[in-house]
């Protein structure tokens, strides 16, 4: 009954993101400390835990997949970890948030909440999956609605790029993909970011 509870619970709380209902996600927690032209945003994001893998692209379902096998029980202890709100499981109440980070290095990210990196997530069991812990740092961040096709991706990473050129912003790596609903979520409802990593030096 649990696990069906669990299983029942994701699909609503996915089901409410398709028309941009996401209040229960946690966030990384983060400050807006400066603003630039076209909506950029410049944020202190807070030290936190993700879990990661190596990815072959921007879509790669095989590397999404891996993700979400160690949130649904491919972890040690077996722990569900539910995608919106969290569910007890064997004494533990994790969860995952938002955003999906898509790195162009070559990654894909999940982060998971505080509590949860605060009490230590749980290790993955699965070949190619690991806990990362991420420390303080800035991003610049670009955020648009629609399509979150790779042509889109590179078109708002270019305007990115261009805004911080133009603040004469250095980047410490290429601009990344951070999604916060799923593919299937009506477009122009959606949260799409695009950021770059400020050098520690900026910071």
């Amino acid at each position: 009954m649990e696990k069906l509870f669990y299983y029942l619970f994701t699909f609503l709380e996915s089901a409410l993101s398709v028309v941009g209902i996401r209040a229960t996600y946690e966030e990384p927690r983060y400050a807006v400390v400066e603003r630039l032209d076209r909506g950029v945003e410049v944020r202190a994001y807070e030290p936190r835990v993700a879990v990661e893998t190596d990815a072959k692209g921007q879509q790669d379902g095989e590397a999404f997949g891996r993700l979400f096998r160690y949130i649904t029980g491919a972890n040690r202890g077996g722990a569900r970890i539910a995608m919106t709100t969290p569910v007890e499981t064997d004494g533990q109440m994790i969860a995952m948030t938002v955003p999906v980070e898509q790195g162009a290095s070559g990654t894909m990210r999940f982060y998971l909440p505080r509590k949860v990196a605060e009490a230590g997530p749980p290790e993955p069991t699965e070949a190619g999956v690991r806990i990362v812990r991420i420390p303080q740092e800035r991003l610049a961040v670009l955020r648009f609605s629609g399509s979150a096709a790779p042509e889109a991706r590179r078109q708002q990473s270019g305007i990115l790029t261009q805004v911080l050129d133009a603040a004469g912003k250095r980047t410490a790596d290429p601009p990344f993909f951070m999604g916060y609903d799923p593919p299937f979520s009506i477009p122009f409802l959606r949260r799409n970011e695009v950021a770059a990593r400020l050098p520690a030096s900026d910071t």
